[in-house]
């Protein structure tokens, strides 16, 4: 699944993974990442999520990055915000008021990149991803995230078998796989969701959103 795949989707306008409203998930979660005021929140993958401005709206500047110029462009415009825009190495910067848009490749991504990041916000950047993406992804992102940074994790699980992805079912023992060397996971919630999404009714038996809740390891120790 290269780049080209998600560029096409956001031209063809196939961006049904979008959701029009605030993520409950996020609303109802966030608290337990004990964020303060004015910490800056990564959101990878991010799309033209509107979950960006409840971030900001909660104090928190906010750091995306999105390969889509079209939906970074998108994004600033549907929500009235005029950016400035400039290259900067290996990406196109989109800034205004709290939001800083990265344009181009997560896995370009380098630690200077994120060196004030206090959180994660990754709501559709795993699901979205394939497999042997998704491993490369999770390596990737916990090597380039300062030490501290907590991460929420929201995720779908369904048969697999029954539909192809994107998004992509991602069951909690791979959530472990990906993530225990590096972190303390904590799962928070469980969501059945297959009554609201009424499209999967023919195709799915189960579907359902867990939301998890990262913590370093190393900051742990640190902390001991």
């Amino acid at each position: 699944m290269d780049p080209d795949f998600w560029r096409r989707r956001w031209r063809k306008n196939e961006i049904a993974f979008h959701q029009q409203d605030i993520n409950t998930h996020l609303q109802h979660c966030w608290n337990r990442l004990e964020l303060k005021p004015g910490e800056r929140v990564f959101a990878p993958l991010c799309g033209k999520s509107l979950d960006l401005l409840w971030l900001a709206g909660q104090g928190h500047p906010v750091l995306g990055v999105e390969i889509s110029r079209l939906a970074v462009e998108s994004f600033f415009r549907e929500n009235g915000l005029n950016p400035k825009i400039w290259q900067q190495d290996r990406f196109e910067v989109w800034q205004a008021d709290a939001f800083t848009l990265l344009c181009g490749d997560f896995f370009a991504l380098i630690p200077t990149d994120l060196s004030d990041v206090a959180s994660v916000y990754d709501r559709a950047s795993l699901i979205a991803l394939p497999p042997a993406m998704r491993q490369q992804y999770a390596r990737h992102l916990t090597a380039i995230l300062p030490p501290s940074a907590r991460s929420l994790l929201v995720t779908l699980e369904y048969p697999q078998e029954a539909m192809q992805g994107p998004p992509f079912s991602v069951e909690e023992p791979e959530v472990q796989a990906l993530y225990e060397n590096a972190y303390d996971i904590e799962r928070l919630y469980v969501h059945d969701a297959l009554p609201e999404n009424p499209r999967f009714h023919d195709r799915l038996n189960r579907l359902e959103e867990k939301v998890y809740l990262l913590k370093p390891k190393a900051a742990s120790v640190a902390l001991s």
